[in-house]
Order: structure tokens, then C-alpha cells, then sequence
């Protein structure tokens, strides 16, 4: 089954050609990081007006890098949901109108499923049940896996997402965004080759009562913002590479434990990680530790496949397919939906 993805939740485009629900014949993207770099943040209009410059060039580019043609394709796939609506309503629209117009099924698909399908592409032996922690610049959650489409939450950050922390950090840091990739860089070398200390800094790891598996990363971006404008409003020195290094670990030393120890008390022996923040060095470091330790089998999608991307999206709509999810031209896209409700 051949199946052409659409991914526009955010800030980038993306199409891909995917087979079966793990194989990639092709995947374009296109990325609005500069356009959005100096507001230091995505910009939901910019955002979507991009999409829509760009959405019907990058489908035919997908098509001639698969080497296949539009009645080649047998279903749409696209991200309903969750995302900035605008944005969501480009692909949405797009789809739809790609899929009435071949006479194949529009499969809807949600962002977070389609990540933790990402892992799907890069290990074709993986197959459910297993645990997934999903963190990204919206989102992060521990997610019992049960089956390809019985996905159950079982742990959030009661506040900001991990992703959103690290775009703030790197913004209060004068980094740019997006900030995830220039924080870790920032941490792995403080101008001399060496990394950042990553105890200089003590900082908040919140623990809900009552919730094991919930996390906070408020107070951390909190901290983060208060140590840089204090040393600014009293003209000291800041040791920058340690406070980047001392953010990394805290991150890490939230999600590890807690997945490991939701893996353990649902008896999964397998644990997979997605997201933009799975690209992390020092988050990807202690995980690979961490399941080492525990004799547990770790699953970390490639640097391509963390961030947002259409294939993810070409493969969970192949299970969701199957799982006889449809859509009709009365489909919508939503701004907020949770993983367990079906389209």
C-alpha cells in the first residue's frame, strides 16, 4: 500500500512517499526556522502562509523521488492533530482535496502517533507492545504502546513541554532558535573544546505527588530565565556552557527515571523514544545508559526522524488504515486532541 503523507503542525512542511508503513520511497521537507528565527519563535500566521507557498511543489517533488505517479497512490495520509490550527488547516484542506480528487481514502492522523511511529521506520523489527516517551516542543508524555493504534498516556508535564524549556532557555541565552540544537552545541564545548560542568548549576526537578510518571518543566525555565537576568543586572560573569550542560542533565534526569520506572511497573522489556528532543546528545547518552543498566531494549530514531517529518506520519496512517480509520470531505482539523480518541 502505497501512501502519500502530509505533515503541517508547526513550522515545517513536509511530504513523504511511504510503502507499507516502513518504507520511505521519498520525503521532502521544508523548513521556516530562519523565517521565524528573528521573532524567536514560530509565528502561526508566517507559519501557515508558508505552508500553503509550498505545499503543492514539495507533492510533486515527493512523487518524482519515489518515481511514482499521482494513481500510483492508494491513500492520503495527513496530521490532523494537534498543531497550530492555521497551520493544521493547510495540510487538512490539502489532503482532502488531493484525496477527492484521486478517489482514494484520506486517513487522519495524530502528530503524536505519527512520532511514535518514526521508530517504526528506523527499526522494521519493532512491533508493540512497548513503552514510548514522546517529548517535543508541544508535547511530553510517557505513552503505553499496546498496540499499533492502542496508545494510553500514562504520563505529561503538568505545564510546558521539554521542548518548549529548551527554546526558552536558548532564547534567555542569546542562541536563537530554534534553540535545542545550539544549547546542546553550547554544552558540549564552552569555547576551548571542553564541555560545560554540568553541576555548576543546581537546578529544579519537580515531583508530582501522587503522579510518578508526570513531569514539570516550568520552574526549570523559570531558573533558567532568573540566573541569566540576575548576573546581567548585577554585570557578573556567566559560566553559560555549564549553565547549557547543568539544563541538558536536570532535562535528562527528569525523563530517565521516570521512564524507566514506568517501564518496569507495565512489564515492557522495550522502550522507544520520539520527538525533537530525542535529538539531544545528552538526553539520548543517559537513556542509552540507563536501558544498558536495566538490561532494557532501546529503540532512538535518527536526527531526521526526531523532528517533524511526513513519514511518520505515512506510517501510523498505514496502521491506522488498517485499524479502519477514514476520513470524509467533512473532516477538520483540531488544536488539541489526546492520543487515545479516535478520529
Amino acid at each position: 500500500m502505497i501512501i502519500l503523507a502530509i505533515e503541517t503542525s508547526c513550522d515545517e512542511t513536509a511530504v513523504a512517499v511511504v510503502k507499507n508503513g516502513r518504507e520511505v520511497l521519498s520525503g521532502e521537507l521544508f523548513s521556516q526556522a530562519d523565517k521565524h528565527a528573528m521573532y524567536g519563535g514560530v509565528v502561526p500566521e508566517i507559519a501557515s502562509r508558508n505552508h500553503v507557498a509550498v505545499i503543492g511543489h514539495l507533492t510533486e517533488l515527493a512523487l518524482k523521488n519515489a518515481g511514482i505517479s499521482k494513481k500510483d497512490i492508494d491513500a492520503v495520509a495527513v496530521t490532523s492533530a494537534p498543531g497550530l490550527i492555521g497551520a493544521l488547516l493547510v495540510g487538512v484542506n490539502f489532503a482532502k482535496g488531493l484525496a477527492l480528487a484521486l478517489d482514494v481514502p484520506l486517513i487522519p492522523v495524530h502528530h503524536i502517533r505519527g512520532h511514535i511511529a518514526a521508530n517504526y521506520i528506523a527499526y522494521p523489527q519493532l512491533e508493540p507492545p512497548f513503552l514510548c516517551i514522546i517529548v517535543s516542543g508541544g508535547n511530553s508524555l510517557i505513552a503505553d504502546v499496546g498496540g499499533y493504534t492502542d496508545i494510553r498516556i500514562i504520563g505529561r508535564s503538568r505545564d510546558d513541554a521539554a521542548g518548549e524549556c529548551f527554546d526558552k532557555a536558548a532564547r534567555v541565552l542569546g542562541l536563537g532558535y530554534p534553540g535545542g540544537p545550539a544549547l546542546d552545541k553550547l554544552a558540549q564545548d564552552d569555547g576551548s573544546g571542553k564541555p560545560g560542568d554540568d553541576t555548576l548549576f543546581n537546578l529544579p526537578q519537580p515531583v508530582i505527588d501522587g503522579a510518578p510518571y508526570d513531569m514539570s518543566f516550568s520552574g526549570l525555565k523559570t531558573s533558567i530565565v532568573n540566573i541569566v537576568h540576575n548576573a546581567k543586572q548585577k554585570n557578573e560573569p556567566l559560566d553559560t556552557s555549564s549553565l547549557a550542560a547543568s539544563f541538558a542533565r536536570t532535562v535528562s534526569c527528569i525523563l530517565v527515571p521516570r521512564v524507566i520506572s514506568a517501564a518496569k511497573a507495565f512489564g515492557h522489556s522495550k522502550i522507544a523514544i520520539a520527538g525533537g528532543v530525542a535529538a539531544n546528545s545528552r538526553i539520548r547518552a543517559d537513556f542509552l545508559k540507563a536501558a544498558e543498566d536495566e538490561n532494557l531494549t532501546l529503540f532512538i530514531p535518527p536526527l531526521s526522524l526526531c523532528g517533524d517529518n511526513a513519514a511518520m506520519i505515512g506510517s501510523q496512517g498505514y496502521y491506522e488504515f488498517k485499524a479502519g480509520v477514514q476520513a470524509d470531505m467533512n473532516h477538520d482539523a483540531r488544536a488539541t486532541m489526546d492520543t487515545d480518541i479516535v478520529f
